[in-house]
């Protein structure tokens, strides 16, 4: 069932809450959607869906996360920490919709004040009636601090860089499993 929390709390600091749920993604924001298949079955689509939606994946990935609950929920608290030591930017997000389906796991968060970004990002593992398993980014997101409108073009470079990089390491998670 996916759930999206109430569209009536401001925690977030843009007026799009829920995009990533539907399409088409809103006007106005660089759009992101980059897919990357995991492998086959049951059991690599349940690891993959867990190491997604108890940031594993994202820790693996090199990003430190500090969250509020083990596994999402609608409302759960996150900072993500980007960079490397005193160069390391915090990223204030918050849970705004969670996907625990049979054949659908993963969940969104948008970004709240002091995120250098603004927009929502989301991380969904499928699984198609043939049994492959996929790992889905989706985001819209446009810049929300000096540093992030001077890097320009250079941020959504970097924003498919990490899907690419996101989506190999929760491969590498989800075949070992």
């Amino acid at each position: 069932m996916t759930r999206l929390i109430s569209a009536g709390r401001d925690t977030v600091n843009y007026p799009d809450r829920g995009a990533t749920a539907h399409r088409p993604l809103p006007a106005g924001y660089h759009h992101l959607n980059h897919r990357t298949r995991l492998g086959h079955g049951r059991a690599v689509f349940e690891a993959a869906g867990t190491a997604v939606t108890t940031f594993r994946a994202h820790r693996t990935s090199g990003m430190r996360v500090r969250a509020d609950a083990g596994a999402v929920r609608p409302g759960s608290r996150v900072v993500v920490g980007i960079g490397v030591g005193p160069l390391r930017i915090d990223a204030p997000c918050e849970v705004v919709w969670t996907a625990y389906e049979p054949a659908r796991i993963g969940f969104a968060y948008g970004t709240r004040p002091g995120h250098p970004e603004c927009g929502e990002e989301s991380f969904i593992v499928d699984m198609d009636r043939d049994g492959t398993v996929w790992f889905t980014v989706t985001a819209f997101s446009r810049p929300n601090a000096w540093y992030t409108r001077l890097a320009g073009p250079v941020v959504p470079f970097l924003q498919l860089r990490y899907a690419r990089w996101l989506g190999h390491r929760l491969r590498k998670l989800a075949t070992a499993a």
